[in-house]
């Protein structure tokens, strides 16, 4: 397993307006200094716990980004270095991040969760549910967040054209999202497509991708 020649192989195949998220979830400290040595610099957990550990043990310029599905009261462990939290489906989630980020005067970037799936084990918010959040009084009160752009997850699925559709539906709402033109908010990043879909998924207008196991190979959840 050459993590080194799995990363070049895939940062070769990527346009250069893709963002390449290396997802080290479960990983150890080793594997991720493997690839830091090989130049990647941003990582993805998806333990807020596991983040915080891997980023006090690590060098400092890196850039950690939160994939996972956040608990609020948890939000705090975070709070202090987080550069970009992915998987944000709620106003009250929204609300916990701003209150810590403001405890460490800082700005925290976020994207907003978009429900793409049809499955119902993802989660996520509507299309509606974030436009009505992005127009809201209560949102625009929030100083300490900027909401950078949105996130989601295809169905689980081998059927290429249902991802296809899924990956549209989310590059859609992004445009949709972007004409309310609305406070705290700058959209640029659309984070779709995983190690088995990122190209199918940066045909269809991804600007992230999150990738783990075609790094470092399957994942360990002993």
């Amino acid at each position: 397993m050459n993590i080194q020649n799995n990363l070049n192989i895939i940062k070769q195949s990527l346009p250069e307006q893709v963002t390449l998220v290396a997802v080290s979830k479960t990983k150890p400290v080793s594997d991720l200094m493997e690839a830091y040595n090989a130049g990647q610099r941003i990582f993805g957990e998806n333990k807020i716990q596991e983040m915080a550990e891997k980023h006090e043990q690590m060098p400092k310029d890196i850039t950690w980004h939160m994939i996972g599905h956040v608990q609020r009261n948890k939000v705090k462990y975070m709070a202090p270095f987080v550069s970009l939290i992915h998987g944000v489906e709620s106003f009250k989630l929204l609300k916990e991040i701003n209150k810590q980020a403001i405890k460490h005067d800082r700005v925290i970037d976020c994207l907003l969760q978009i429900k793409i799936a049809e499955e119902d084990s993802k989660f996520g918010m509507s299309t509606q549910e974030a436009s009505d959040i992005l127009q809201s009084e209560d949102f625009s009160t929030l100083k300490n967040i900027n909401i950078t752009g949105v996130m989601g997850m295809a169905t689980f699925t081998d059927n290429q054209l249902q991802i296809k559709k899924e990956f549209k539906l989310l590059k859609t709402v992004f445009e949709e999202l972007k004409l309310l033109n609305s406070k705290n908010c700058n959209l640029k990043t659309i984070s779709m497509g995983m190690s088995g879909d990122y190209k199918l998924a940066i045909d269809c207008g991804s600007t992230m991708v999150r990738i783990g196991s075609s790094i470092f190979g399957a994942r360990n959840y002993n």
